[in-house]
């Protein structure tokens, strides 16, 4: 019952984090269309160049990711155990395979890409494979294919887009505004509604990736508890989690932009839990403690 409660109030939280920010994104629509002369043209154009990006990042964000990460495809003869659980961990999860893909780097970490369980990949460090036994392999593969059956690759790949899209109007929205193209009225109250548009430009995308973050923090409690329902057992997850939570290696061609990715922060993080694109190592064991 303490899996499926988890399963659900994840759901449920990240759903209602996701409406929080395509409500953000209709305010700084407004705001953009408010603050600047070009009104209802400027809302369009600004629009168009989101969507572009949007297309772009939702169709080759896979790719673009695992170029990043340097990611090569996995040789069964070499990694056979590796390539042979995620075959029968996707059966057990009613997906088609994902591609398998090995990152030489010592830091033990793993993350899962793709728009859907049709154009999907899993990829390992090799400092992963070398740490963890059969148990644990299955338990952190799990939780990357708990990612994919879940649909989360696809929530992390609109949640991203639509920051970004906040981030381009935002942006454009300054421009015009340095540049001259800001209304300068104030009557009728316009004066409030200004400072107000202006609030939303410059605050929004900070707030936008603070609810990112909050988002992938809960996507990863779901893909905890999700990865038990494949195992039977959150043993083996626990005791990875606690072989990466003793790991101070960095992952090398980790990004900002990808490290919500990974199962475990890969970055070096010394700001506060709101900052943190994953929850603590201990809170998630803790949680599993509580499944089993």
């Amino acid at each position: 019952m303490e899996l499926y409660e988890s399963v659900n109030r994840n759901k449920r939280n990240s759903i209602l984090l996701i409406f929080v920010m395509l409500a953000l994104v209709f305010a700084v629509a407004w705001a953009l269309t408010y603050v600047t002369r070009l009104g209802t043209f400027g809302l369009i154009l600004a629009l168009l160049l989101s969507g572009a990006y949007a297309w772009g990042g939702y169709f080759y964000s896979d790719k673009i990711v695992l170029k990043m990460s340097n990611a090569k495809p996995a040789d069964k003869k070499q990694y056979p155990h590796y390539v042979n659980a995620i075959e029968g961990l996707a059966i057990a999860a009613g997906i088609p395979m994902p591609a398998a893909y090995v990152i030489e780097d010592d830091a033990p970490n793993a993350f899962a890409t793709g728009r859907d369980p049709l154009h999907a990949s899993v990829a390992v460090t090799t400092g992963l494979l070398k740490i963890m036994d059969r148990y644990e392999l299955e338990g952190v593969l799990a939780h990357e294919l708990s990612h994919i059956k879940n649909y989360d690759i696809r929530f992390a790949t609109l949640v991203v887009v639509l920051v970004g899209a906040i981030a381009i109007m935002g942006d454009f929205a300054m421009r015009m505004l340095f540049y001259g193209g800001g209304r300068r009225d104030s009557k009728g109250g316009g004066g409030l509604l200004l400072i107000l548009g202006l609030a939303l430009i410059i605050l929004a995308p900070i707030f936008a990736q603070l609810v990112h973050l909050a988002i992938s923090r809960k996507r990863e409690f779901l893909a905890d508890a999700s990865s038990v329902q494949l195992t039977r057992d959150p043993s083996g997850l626990s005791s990875a989690l606690a072989k990466i939570g003793k790991s101070t290696l960095r992952v090398k061609n980790a990004t900002d932009a990808t490290a919500s990715l990974y199962i475990s922060n890969p970055l070096p993080n010394k700001f506060l839990s709101l900052f943190s694109t994953h929850p603590k190592i201990e809170e998630r064991i803790a949680a599993l403690k509580k499944i089993g």
